[in-house]
C-alpha cells in the first residue's frame, strides 16, 4: 500500500507520464543514424537523419547565438571523413507526442562532453531531425 501511494506521489510531483509511442523505434533509428554520422564523420548518415533545411544552434564563447546551416556543418567533417572518433555517444531521453519528438543525446569524448537536444517531426510518414541545439564542456585533464 505504501509503495502505491509513493508511486502516485512521484507521478503527481513530476506531472503526467507519457505512454510509450509506437514510433519510438523509428525515432531512435533516425537518431542512431545521426550518432553514426558523428562517430564516423559520415556526412551521408547525417543527411539521412536531418531535414535539409534544419539548423544547428549553440551559444558562442562570447555569449551570442551561433547558428549553422546543414551545409556549413557538413563542411566541418571533410577533413576527418571516415575516421572513427573516440567517445561514447548515446541517447539519454526520448519524448514523443503525435508527430513531434524530442531526443536528448550525450557525446562523451576524451576532452569534452556535448549535450544535444534534437527536435524531430514526422513528415510524410518519415521522422527527421528539424532542429538541433547543443552545449559543450571541456573536461579537466
Amino acid at each position: 500500500m505504501i509503495s502505491t501511494c509513493l508511486l502516485f506521489a512521484v507521478i503527481s510531483a513530476f506531472g503526467q507520464t507519457t505512454k510509450p509511442s509506437g514510433d519510438e523505434p523509428a525515432v531512435r533509428a533516425v537518431v542512431e543514424s545521426y550518432l553514426h554520422g558523428l562517430k564516423f564523420n559520415d556526412v551521408e548518415s547525417l543527411k539521412k537523419a536531418f531535414w535539409p533545411d534544419a539548423k544547428l544552434f549553440f551559444v558562442k564563447r562570447d555569449g551570442t547565438l551561433g547558428q549553422l546551416t546543414q551545409e556549413q556543418w557538413y563542411k566541418g567533417f571533410e577533413g576527418s571523413a571516415g575516421k572513427e572518433e573516440k567517445g561514447d555517444l548515446r541517447i539519454t531521453a526520448v519524448d514523443i507526442t503525435d508527430n513531434a519528438a524530442s531526443v536528448k543525446v550525450q557525446e562523451d569524448y576524451p576532452t569534452s562532453i556535448y549535450i544535444d537536444y534534437l527536435s524531430l517531426l514526422k513528415l510524410n510518414g518519415e521522422w527527421r531531425i528539424v532542429n538541433k541545439i547543443y552545449t559543450s564542456q571541456r573536461k579537466n585533464k
